[in-house]
């Protein structure tokens, strides 16, 4: 009887370890105010090693770098669905916020190691930036206007409010009407 009593409380104990253990890993993970804790998925790459994230990614930049490719953008009304501004594009629209060089660098790298940051030469100088190169090859992020040159060369920048719904395709859309067709503009003689 006292074997199984002791068996018992060994077992009891274990458990009670065990237990404490799982608590203990559970509450080193991310909780929200609610008491959600975070998850983790198991994402598959496809047959060419890449999840469809990733693809979507490489063919935006493939299709966003064709040479001679030509876009048509429209500006709809979020409120009507008119097309208020239709426009070809030449390549592809550009944020304003999008650089050739980074915004902010290093002035002073007395020791220039790879701690203080990605090597860039800007006037001459090489100095270091916390930013790093973008896969388009730009710095910067999304800016609140979009800029773009049509196929007759004309430039164009729209700043984007509220109220305006922005679409871009590399085929034209089949609208009922529009207010502003850029198309319609002549590009002056330089």
């Amino acid at each position: 009887m006292m074997k199984n009593v002791i068996a018992v409380l060994v077992l009891v104990i274990v458990l009670g370890v065990l237990v404490g253990c799982d608590e203990q890993s559970n509450n080193n993970k991310p909780r929200s105010a609610s008491g959600v804790k975070e998850v983790t998925a198991t994402v598959r790459a496809g047959s060419d090693g890449l999840t469809t994230e990733q693809r979507n990614i490489r063919d935006r930049l493939t299709e966003d770098n064709k040479p001679g490719s030509i876009k048509h953008l429209y500006v709809i009304s979020a409120y009507s669905g008119q097309v208020i501004i239709y426009s070809t594009v030449r390549g592809k629209v550009t944020s304003g916020g999008k650089r050739l060089t980074p915004t902010t660098v290093s002035t002073s790298n007395p020791n220039n190691s790879a701690s203080d940051g990605i090597p860039v030469q800007i006037g001459g100088k090489n100095l270091r930036t916390g930013e790093v190169l973008q896969d388009d090859g730009t710095y910067g992020v999304s800016g609140d206007y979009l800029y773009w040159w049509d196929t007759k060369g004309v430039y164009h920048q729209h700043y984007v409010s509220g109220g305006q719904i922005v679409h871009v395709s590399n085929q034209p859309l089949a609208v009922k009407g529009i207010i502003i067709n850029m198309e319609l503009t002549v590009k002056e003689k330089e």
